[in-house]
């Protein structure tokens, strides 16, 4: 959705090898997340809810930085705004006081995510939207390597066929750059 929404809203060019990059990490994802339709049911709605979000968000944040919008104040409001919706959720989940351990890693959690804001911010003011957010796919696989080393869980074939993908676009998108610039 990101690509198709840069085409028409910021009127970005995309060539042939960054449309095949962008397919072949789409492909591991849903290699990795392997969607089917025999359980079929109203909840699958919302990853493609999130998914139209996000691409209206990255370029809403790219217009932003491109007219002078400071990097910090955008991920400032972009917090605030995410917080605040966040909290719409609470009724709906109930509340756990978090134990000091838990209280730290959230705390760990929410000082990282803050960085991750401001750098995916400031790739959108330097980057393309187009370049920049299939990146993403690989926060996929980060998420397999943690859940090895923390979790001890153990990836699947179709798993590692997914992340190799999703490593060989972002190697076809880094590359491609390169040779670019």
């Amino acid at each position: 959705w990101v690509v198709i929404f840069s085409i028409l809203f910021l009127g970005e060019k995309i060539k042939m090898k960054r449309w095949i990059a962008v397919g072949l990490g789409f492909v591991g994802v849903l290699i990795i997340s392997k969607p089917g339709f025999d359980n079929l049911n109203l909840y699958y709605i919302y990853p493609v809810i999130f998914t139209l979000g996000f691409a209206g968000v990255s370029i809403f944040i790219r217009k932003l930085t491109l007219v002078g919008e400071p990097v910090y104040l955008i991920a400032f409001y972009f917090t605030i705004c995410s917080g605040t919706f966040g909290l719409l959720t609470l009724p709906f989940g109930g509340w756990i006081v978090p134990s000091i351990y838990d209280l730290g890693l959230l705390t760990l959690i929410g000082l990282f995510g803050s960085i991750a804001n401001l750098l995916l911010t400031k790739s959108y003011q330097l980057a393309e939207v187009s370049l920049t957010t299939p990146l993403k796919y690989l926060s996929l696989v980060f998420a397999i390597i943690f859940g090895f080393y923390f979790f001890n869980e153990s990836p699947t074939i179709y798993t590692l066929l997914g992340a190799s993908l999703i490593v060989i676009s972002s190697a076809i998108i880094f590359i491609r750059e390169h040779q670019l610039k």
